[in-house]
C-alpha cells in the first residue's frame, strides 16, 4: 500500500526546511499536494477491491467445481464513482496553512526576498533580479531597488573582472563581453560605464 501523502502543514514545513519560499510559490506547490492528497484520499474511500480480492468462494470455483461455475455467480462489482475535489474548498484550507505560516513566522516573503538577493545580487543586474522576484509573486521596495542602482555598476564591474579581466581587444571580443553583461540583467548605461572603464576594472 502506498504511504499518505503528508499533511498540508508537514509538506509546507518540509519544503521550507530546504529553502526559503514565497508565499505565492509556496502556495502553487501546496495547492498541487493539496489535489494529490484529495486524489488518494477518493482512492482509500472508494474502496477499490485489491487484485486477491477473489477468495473465499468469489471471483474463483469452489472445491468440486471443476469447471468454475461458481465464479460466474458472484455479482459484478460497480466501480465507485469518483468525487472530484472542490478547487475553492482545497484553496481555502491551502490558504489557512499559509496564514498559520506567516503568523509563526516560518514563512516570510522579506526573508525570501532578502535570501534571493543575498545569492543573486552578485551576480545579476537590477533587472534581472526583478524578473526572478516577479516570478515568485514578490516585488523589491523602492529603497531596495535605490540601493541596487547605486551600486549596479560596482557589482556589474565585479561581474566582468570575474569573467573576463582585460578590457576587450578588438569590436568583437567587446560586443561579447556586452553580451554577457546584458544577459545578466545590467542596463546598457552601466554597461557601457564597465567597459569604458575597462582598465580602471582591471587594475
Amino acid at each position: 500500500m502506498k504511504r499518505a501523502p503528508l499533511s498540508l502543514k508537514a509538506q509546507a514545513l518540509a519544503l521550507l526546511a530546504r529553502r526559503e519560499h514565497s508565499r505565492a510559490e509556496l502556495r502553487t506547490k501546496l495547492l498541487a499536494h493539496a489535489r494529490k492528497r484529495a486524489a488518494h484520499d477518493a482512492a482509500e474511500a472508494s474502496g477499490t477491491p485489491s487484485a486477491d480480492a477473489g477468495h473465499n468462494g468469489w471471483g474463483s470455483g469452489w472445491e468440486g467445481d471443476p469447471f468454475g461455475e461458481s465464479a460466474t455467480s458472484a455479482p459484478p462489482v460497480a466501480p465507485a464513482h469518483r468525487v472530484e475535489p472542490d478547487p475553492d474548498a482545497l484553496a481555502a484550507e491551502v490558504d489557512e496553512v499559509l496564514d498559520w505560516l506567516q503568523a509563526q513566522r516560518y514563512q516570510s516573503d522579506e526573508r525570501f526576498i532578502e535570501s534571493r538577493l543575498n545569492s543573486r545580487a552578485p551576480r545579476l543586474g537590477l533587472s534581472r533580479i526583478r524578473q526572478e522576484l516577479s516570478r515568485h509573486g514578490v516585488e523589491l521596495d523602492s529603497e531596495t531597488v535605490r540601493t541596487l542602482r547605486q551600486n549596479e555598476v560596482q557589482r556589474a564591474r565585479e561581474v566582468w573582472r570575474k569573467r573576463f579581466g582585460q578590457p576587450p581587444a578588438d569590436p568583437r571580443e567587446r560586443a561579447r563581453q556586452m553580451r554577457f553583461l546584458a544577459a545578466r540583467g545590467f542596463s546598457g548605461e552601466v554597461v557601457r560605464q564597465v567597459l569604458g572603464g575597462g582598465d580602471e576594472a582591471s587594475d
